[in-house]
Formats: structure tokens, sequence, C-alpha cells
């Protein structure tokens, strides 16, 4: 008796958009269906995993790199794939959602590369998630413009050659794609977003001496960058493309994942370009794993720490050190200020900030970085270009001066600074405001002239949890508990509505947001993730 014809991919609850048939064809969904019938139960073991390294990490307040691996970092013999051309000069990396006016500007904005995400910088409405295919497809094919309904400015491609590279980044492995399900079952949204792409756009960019390059988000060890190897190698097969075609970049923004840099190359090493280091997931993550660590594990203010705090230098020389001795791209953090059209001192201040970080990234070995705003790719140029000249990176820097203990990446007590009761105002301000966007279908949000993301309200929130379970008493005398926090969240929805006013305020998502903020933050069983509930609200 044969087997029975496998279930097809159904879309459920969703509106028809223009041109959908060009991202959602048969081809290219019986693709999906088939990568989330492979690939989707070891992704389900792996997010168990997650919860069981978790539960390990409550017990002992302690992490360190493992043994059962040891023979993986101690053999010097093995380095990642050699980098295609396209991907080799890197030094200055903007980051993005994917509607049209964004794909227009990030590919003319004079960085190398465009991380072109459909993950934190993008609420994942089913809009976002195919338009953003379609606005990608049409990138490539040249028959992308944009007019502006507000100004009438029109927007349009510059010369190929004077275009950044994209790096497409997909949704994490914990979200899933509620309008595409089998037998009832949502598929991953992790293989919707690569699925989609790939298939559609791994030939045609190759094609254009390119190829099919990612960015992994939210990765926690090794085993998981098993997977995505294990994916790649079936989707080149599938659709016809040369094995070791993909490159990938991992985020190591999970404090797990720092423990683990080395085994996640070697995993990944005939597709792997590098590694990126984040701060606000990786904060978060921090929170997330000791949150019942005790005293030594409190976090202060998300601004005082910097990428010069004791345990996040740890962090980012590891990772330089080892990227490099296995040939791979060391790739900074981001510069988040967003300029001011009005205050031109504001501008200076923070340029001068953010000329002062990607000098120190560049010094400190780093082979490019990230900028959230056109305005400041000369400025992070200008800081690579004085350290690189025309060489297109620095891999040949193998910092073998770099010596950490496991220790060092978790001594968060190393800091000096504590928590102060305007932080707490802070996390309640950005966390109502980013909160409220995301549920009306933005991902990356302009606040206090910073570009925010999904991160962002995760280590706000993450942060309020933590200081109310560990008592903290701000330099004012108050304690913060969940009665202080209720006061300061209406505080802030009071001037939120005064700011805008009652029409204004009543037609978005203010109370909607205040609500999920305070539940995150305040529920005694903390959310691994804040984007789960609110996916549960996200309309569209």
């Amino acid at each position: 008796m044969s087997a029975p014809a496998p279930s097809p991919l159904a879309i459920v609850e969703a509106e028809p958009l223009p041109r959908q048939e060009e991202v959602l064809t048969d081809a290219a969904l019986a693709f999906v269906a088939e990568l989330h019938r492979r690939f989707t139960p070891p992704r389900d073991e792996l997010l168990a995993r997650r919860a069981e390294r978790r539960a390990e990490i409550a017990r002992t307040s302690t992490l360190d790199f493992l043994p059962e691996t040891a023979a993986i970092r101690a053999d010097d013999s093995w380095k990642v794939a050699p980098t295609p051309p396209a991907l080799n000069d890197r030094r200055v990396e903007i980051t993005g959602p994917t509607d049209r006016k964004m794909t227009i500007n990030a590919l003319n904005s004079g960085a190398k590369v465009w991380l072109a995400d459909f993950e934190d910088a993008s609420a994942p409405t089913w809009e976002n998630v195919v338009l953003g295919q379609l606005n990608l497809i049409d990138a490539y094919e040249r028959r992308i413009d944009f007019t502006d309904p507000g100004s009438g400015k029109s927007y349009a491609l510059r010369p190929a050659e004077e275009l950044a590279t994209v790096v497409m980044r997909p949704r994490g492995w914990h979200l899933v794609e509620r309008h595409l399900q089998v037998d009832g079952t949502p598929v991953p949204g992790a293989l919707v977003d690569f699925g989609l792409y790939f298939f559609h756009n791994a030939q045609r960019l190759l094609d254009l001496g390119k190829g099919p390059y990612f960015y992994l988000p939210k990765t926690e060890s090794h085993l998981e960058a098993r997977l995505w190897n294990d994916i790649f190698v079936f989707a080149q097969d599938y659709v016809g493309v040369p094995q070791g075609s993909v490159r990938a970049t991992v985020l190591i923004e999970t404090i797990t994942a720092a423990y683990e840099m080395e085994e996640i190359l070697y995993e990944l090493r005939d597709h792997a370009s590098g590694l990126n280091a984040g701060r606000w997931d990786y904060l978060f993550s921090i929170v997330k794993n000791f949150r019942d660590g005790g005293e030594k594990f409190v976090l202060p203010d998300r601004n005082a720490v910097t990428m010069t705090a004791p345990f996040m230098r740890a962090y980012t020389e590891l990772l330089v050190r080892t990227c490099h001795k296995r040939g791979a791209h060391a790739i900074g953090g981001m510069a988040a200020f967003i300029p001011s059209r009005k205050d031109p001192e504001v501008n200076k201040v923070a340029f001068e900030k953010v000329k002062a970080d990607k000098d120190r990234e560049a010094g400190d070995g780093f082979d490019g970085s990230w900028v959230a705003h056109p305005d400041l790719v000369p400025i992070a140029m200008a800081s690579f270009d004085a350290v690189l000249g025309d060489k297109p990176n620095q891999k040949d820097r193998l910092r073998e001066d770099v010596s950490v203990a496991p220790g060092d990446l978790i001594a968060i007590d190393s800091l000096d600074a504590r928590p102060t009761y305007e932080g707490l105002r802070n996390a309640v301000q950005v966390g109502i405001r980013y909160i409220e966007a995301w549920l009306r279908g933005l991902g990356a949000v302009a606040i206090f002239n910073l570009m925010e993301d999904a991160a962002t309200a995760e280590i706000s929130r993450s942060q309020i949890w933590q200081w109310i379970n560990a008592g903290v008493v701000f330099e004012n005398g108050e304690r913060a508990t969940p009665e202080l926090t209720r006061r300061v969240a209406a505080e802030e929805l009071a001037a939120i509505r005064t700011e805008l006013g009652e029409e204004a305020f009543t037609a978005g998502n203010w109370q909607q947001a205040h609500d999920l903020l305070l539940k995150v933050a305040l529920d005694e069983k903390y959310e691994d993730f804040l984007t789960l509930p609110a996916y549960e609200q996200l309309v569209g």
C-alpha cells in the first residue's frame, strides 16, 4: 500500500494582498511545506532543550564552555568556507524592515550590507510577511520604486554596483506563522521567511553575482546552528543551486550562545560567514537566564550598560578572536541614534558618541558594524576606513592577546552602576510606546531619537521584572514594586494622552500596549518572549 500524499499547505484567516500570487506560488508553498515536515520536529525538540537548559541555569547560576566539544575548540585546523566577493567587505551594515521605502533607501544608503529584517524590526502582520518578500523580489528585478504620499518625493534604485548586498534575517525559532498551516499546525515563522525568500531568490541572486545570505537570530546553542545547516543543505539540493551557495552570519545575542561561538561556526562551517555582537537581546538573555540568580546578576539601567562594561568587553573581544581564528567576519553592534531635524546640538553630541563607539570597534578588530539610519553610514565608514584602508576586512588580526574565562562573561557585578528610578520610568515609557507601534504593524520605531525594535521592549520589561523580583531600592528610597510600576505606567499613559490629544490617543493601541507591558513585566511567571502574547493581539 502506498503512503498517503502529504497534506498541502493551507493559507488561513488571511485577506488577499495585491500580487500575493507572485510570492505564494504553488511551488513555493510546496517547498515551505516540505521544510515544515522535515525540520519542525527537530525545531520543537530544540525549543524543549532551551527550557531544560534554563532550568539548569536556575539551579546552578553559572555557565561554562562545553566539555563535550573541547576537541572542536582545540583543533586549530578547521576554518569556515571562503568568503564570497559580495560579502568580503562588510565595514558598514544598515538594518531595517523590508517595506518598500526602506528597501530602496537601505540599498541606496552607501552601506556595504543591508540586513533586510523580517525579525525584530518587523511586526509579523501577514502584509509585512508577504509584501516584504515581494519588495525584495522587485528590488532584485529592478522594478521597485516608491512615491511618498505625504511629501510627493519619489525613490528609485541607484546603479547596481552602488547597492548594498542583502543579508536577510528570518524570524527566530520560537515564533510561528499562524496564516500558513499544515494539518492545522502553524509553520514556524523562520521556515516561512527563509523558505519563501530562498525559493524565489537563490538562483536570482547567484545570477547577480551575489547569493542567498542570511542572518540567524536568537540562536541559543550549536545544535540550533546544526539544524540551520541541515536546512541549508536540503534547500540547496531542492532548488538546484550549488552546495555552499548559502552564507549565514549568526547573531550571538544570547548568553548561552556566547559560550558556544566556535561550535556554532563549526556546525555551519560550509555556510558560515561570521558572527555578530548584539546588545539589547544579549542583555535580555542574561536577565532571562539569570533572573533568579540574586543581586549579583541585577543589571542597572539599560543605557548604563555600554559595550565598555567589563562583561560586555569580554563578550566582544572573545567574539573577534573566535571569528578571526576561524576565518570568519566579526560584526559589531548597532548605532541606534536617529538624527534630529530640529536639534543640531543633540546631533553633535550623538554623532561624537557614535564615532567613539565605531572607532573602538574598528580598533578592537571588528570587520564591520551596524547603523540604523543612512546619516550614520558616513560616520561608521570613516571609523573603519581609518583602520582598514583599502583592505576589505581585518581577519588577519587574530587577537591572540585575548583570554576570556567562563566567569568573565557573566561578571555582571563588575559594572559600577545601579538601577535608578529614572531607569524604571524610561523602561515603562519606551516599552509602552514600542508595543503600541508594534500592535499597529511597525517593528522599527523612532523613540526619543533612538531606533528601537523588539529587543528594546524585551530588555525594558525584563528589567522591570528583575528589579521587582530582586527587591531593588532606587536612589530616591522607593522600592521596585508592582504598585510603583503601575503608578509610573498610569502617569505615562496620561502624559501620552495629553501629548497626542484625545482623538489620536483613542485611535491608537495605547491602553492595550500599557496592559500588555504590565502583564509581561509583573506576572509572576516570566514570559519567555514578549512577542508570543503580543502576536495573539496583532491584527492582520
